[in-house]
């Protein structure tokens, strides 16, 4: 597998490269405009939100997703506030994490994204949930759709295909059904959403 690490700053990007390289083949980029450049070549990129110069991470992902065979995006930064979080998550990004995750956990993580799955700090999850907990926080007409079919086993594509909708529509729908069942994989989200009898099997 091939990722692509985009970070404007030196020493980060050298101590990602030499993580991950245990994994991955993997390649760099400092820009936004670079990763642009260099991510038709690779399976999943790892995207800094602030990059200095150029285009931000958000607008990166966002052309990123836009290529004819674009590969998963997954933020990993030091911003964690709700404005990025799904400014970055509309702009395509399958996962956003924190830059104090443990090194196990990215690499899964990369893992994780390069079959299409939703990755989300638990860190993250967490912050949403508070935001949006309310006495029980509902879910919409479409996000019981979304779970429907992912208790069918559809991917992202499938559920999109179904559903009329974009690929990045149905990831964005999928962060949101995370955060509010409190839970951080699609297994774990069917399973729960089948114990509050919030669809059926």
């Amino acid at each position: 597998m091939r990722v692509l690490v985009v970070d404007d700053h030196p020493v980060v990007r050298f101590g990602l490269v030499g993580l991950l390289s245990r994994d991955f083949e993997v390649v760099e980029a400092a820009t936004g405009e670079e990763s642009v450049a260099r991510a038709s070549t690779v399976d999943v990129v790892l995207m800094d939100l602030q990059l200095g110069k150029g285009i931000d991470g958000v607008e990166a992902t966002r052309r990123i997703r836009a290529l004819e065979k674009p590969p998963q995006v997954v933020v990993l930064t030091t911003y964690d506030s709700d404005a990025d979080i799904v400014r970055a998550v509309e702009a395509g990004a399958i996962g956003y994490l924190l830059k104090d995750c443990a090194p196990e956990d990215l690499a899964e993580a990369v893992r994780t994204a390069s079959t299409g799955q939703t990755v989300l700090s638990p860190d993250i999850a967490q912050r949403l949930l508070r935001q949006v907990r309310g006495p029980a926080p509902k879910l919409s007409k479409r996000e019981v759709q979304i779970l429907e079919h992912l208790a069918r086993g559809l991917s992202n594509r499938e559920i999109a295909k179904e559903l009329f909708i974009s690929e990045a529509t149905v990831k964005t729908h999928l962060v949101r059904i995370f955060v509010k069942l409190g839970v951080e994989t699609r297994t774990a989200a069917v399973t729960t959403a089948v114990e509050r009898k919030l669809i059926r099997l």
